[in-house]
């Protein structure tokens, strides 16, 4: 009786797990035009009716308010606050709203900004919101889609504005996705670095550089050029500062910019396009060329030429060029301070920071390789859409991993020595090898643009992971304020190859600092409840503003339809509040552990779905049973859920360990 009954047990469970039944559903009222994960745990859903705030754990509708017309570029979530924009766009009447994520209410409202906001950056103890909006952006993917930017400088506390510019010229947008039949689309600025709130002065980077004076909005020196070289995006490295300078890239130069007197103080010239710039002590360190989204399209491209420069940060000489990955590259990584990896189509290559010189090589053998990071373990790991690999970098040379260092059975290792050069066949050389194929049912470009974002997953998490060389080691101030910008890269990552997401992964850094303006400011006992985050309110924000002073807000309840908040106790307010600041919390802590790979489950499920890698072991670690996930699934790593939208249903799956 026992046996039956245990194996009835487990036929149960077998088909429940082989269904793929969803943890929760949440029924809107209408189709989803749009989804997105926040830092809370708190899922926004829009259908062309209404926006809904949804608990990412329990799928419980927190709030909805009736907004019709949303879309995904509808919803700017500011960084580091509880605060999200919503562009309204009702016939003659355009309006931005700060609403408060947590419970709906809107804390003030805009008639001055029109348009959708596309990127933005906020330094709240200086109460400075800086939004780029746009106008009428929509079009169809493959068509060539202008519109001039507009920068506002708002205060973030009342939404007051204090100057804006609309610029010179129109400047290239791209699809905020890519696929077939999709007719008209919005389009966005994801090809551009997002603005950067510095020293007093913002920087904004659509027609080249240009810096304003955040009070008053006087330029500076601007250098024009134009960002997408050859209808590619993010060509471009982002800015990185150290204490005495900012350092832009454009025109094959980097210019080092005095962050106290504003003027360029030096030049490095001829150096190529400039994709990824990293400061380390007195140099700076530039991968020139590499693998970009092509815009029109999203297809990757390759752009020479191709290798990693050093620069000496006090007057802009180049130290040495290495120029030997003449197959393409992919983004760097420190293995430690003297040393550099980068990989091709063919190698992995090792270069030596102090003099630029090649110090090892051998054959990775990843098809279409794409990034290279390190994991806990010091190993260099290089991968693409369906496959990925580790290799031992932390001696001198290239090491021949023994036996016991194999995690697959399909190596014959019996020959292998320890050698200072490599005679092995490719595959011999790692420490460990997965590969996962996309299926081949289905629509091609649908299955490879899940197989994309399924990769990409890991580096909206993997942050400083990617390298065991934190770039911004010590400094909490260049670290804060990378994580004051957002753009649609946040959300809207499966668009991009992966080299340009592993560059910009490290920026990626959450904070355990977050400003809060709305209910989370107005209720008693919560704000000393998490520990490790630390929470500022408005009455705090406004003490260390030197001018200017913001004005009281009533938050409004206009069009909030429903609202969980509003129900419940106020001993149970508290407590739900708490959880998502400790979810944000969480969140800030989180690092990438997993890389995703849609692919054909192996048996007993025998069917479509995610394996989560560990990039530390190697090991098929999750599985997330999900035949046909929406092209924008995404899934939230603190919850273990994968989120999938299927016509007015919004689904949670399981990210199930092994």
């Amino acid at each position: 009786m026992k046996v039956s009954a245990l194996l009835l047990c487990f036929l149960f469970l077998f088909a429940a797990i082989s269904n793929a039944q969803s943890v929760w559903n949440a029924n809107l009222d209408g189709k989803l035009a749009f989804y997105q994960t926040t830092d809370f745990g708190i899922v926004l859903a829009g259908t062309n009716n209404s926006l809904y705030a949804l608990d990412g754990k329990t799928g419980e509708k927190l709030w909805r308010k009736n907004h019709r017309g949303l879309d995904e570029t509808s919803i700017t979530p500011i960084p580091s606050t509880d605060l999200i924009l919503v562009s309204l766009d009702e016939g003659d009447k355009s309006r931005v709203e700060a609403v408060d994520l947590l419970s709906g209410e809107t804390l003030w409202r805009s008639d001055k900004l029109k348009g959708d906001v596309m990127q933005l950056a906020v330094e709240p103890e200086q109460d400075l919101l800086v939004a780029v909006l746009v106008k009428k952006a929509k079009g169809k993917i493959g068509a060539e889609l202008k519109r001039s930017p507009v920068i506002h400088t708002l205060r973030l506390s009342d939404g007051n504005e204090i100057w804006k510019k609309e610029l010179d010229s129109d400047v290239e947008m791209m699809p905020s996705r890519f696929g077939e039949n999709l007719g008209e689309i919005p389009f966005t600025l994801d090809n551009y670095r997002p603005p950067l709130i510095l020293d007093g002065r913002i920087y904004v980077f659509y027609e080249g550089v240009t810096s304003y004076d955040a009070r008053n909005g006087k330029e500076s020196e601007r250098e024009k050029f134009k960002v997408n070289e050859s209808g590619l995006a993010l060509t471009e490295a982002d800015v990185v500062f150290d204490e005495k300078f900012i350092y832009t890239s454009g025109r094959g130069k980097v210019r080092a910019v005095n962050r106290q007197t504003n003027k360029v103080e030096w030049e490095a010239k001829d150096l190529g396009i400039a994709a990824e710039m990293a400061v380390v002590g007195n140099v700076m360190y530039v991968r020139t060329g590499g693998q970009f989204t092509r815009i029109k399209d999203g297809e990757t491209e390759e752009k020479g030429s191709f290798g990693v420069s050093a620069i000496d940060t006090k007057n802009g000489k180049t130290l040495w060029r290495y120029k030997g990955a003449d197959k393409g590259i992919t983004n760097f990584v420190f293995a430690d301070t003297n040393t550099i990896l980068i990989a091709d189509k063919d190698d992995l290559i090792k270069i030596d920071a102090r003099n630029g010189k090649k110090i090892g090589e051998f054959e990775h053998d990843v098809e279409k390789a794409q990034f290279v990071l390190i994991n806990e373990s010091g190993n260099a790991v290089v991968g693409g859409r369906d496959e990925i690999a580790a290799f031992q970098v932390s001696s001198s040379k290239f090491q021949v991993p023994s036996q016991t260092q194999f995690q697959s059975t399909n190596f014959n290792v019996q020959n292998a020595k320890q050698l200072g050069t490599w005679n092995l066949k490719p595959e011999a050389n790692a420490l460990w090898r997965v590969k996962h194929k996309a299926p081949s049912r289905g629509v091609f470009r649908v299955i490879a643009g899940i197989a994309l974002r399924a990769a990409a997953i890991y580096f909206r998490y993997g942050g400083l992971a990617t390298s065991a060389l934190n770039i911004f080691r010590g400094a909490s101030i260049a670290r804060s304020i990378l994580n004051l910008r957002w753009s649609g890269l946040k959300s809207r990552f499966g668009s991009f190859d992966l080299t340009t997401l592993a560059s910009n992964s490290v920026k990626n850094y959450i904070t355990n600092r977050i400003s809060v303006f709305g209910i989370a400011s107005r209720t008693p006992n919560l704000l000393n409840r998490i520990s490790g985050l630390q929470i500022i309110t408005p009455s705090q924000i406004r003490s260390k503003i030197i001018s200017g002073v913001a004005q009281k807000v009533t938050p409004s309840r206009e069009n909030l339809q429903e609202s969980f908040i509003d129900r419940i106790d106020p001993i149970r307010q508290v407590e739900k509040l708490s959880d998502y600041l400790l979810r944000r919390k969480q969140f800030a802590d989180l690092r990438g552990n997993y890389m995703y790979f849609y692919t054909d489950l192996p048996k007993p499920f025998d069917k479509k779905g995610l394996i989560g890698v560990n990039i530390h072991t190697g090991k098929d670690a999750r599985f997330v049973l999900i035949s046909e996930p929406d092209a924008r699934f995404t899934t939230d790593e603190t919850s273990g859920l994968l989120y999938s939208a299927d016509g007015n249903r919004l689904q949670a799956f399981d990210v199930l360990d092994r």
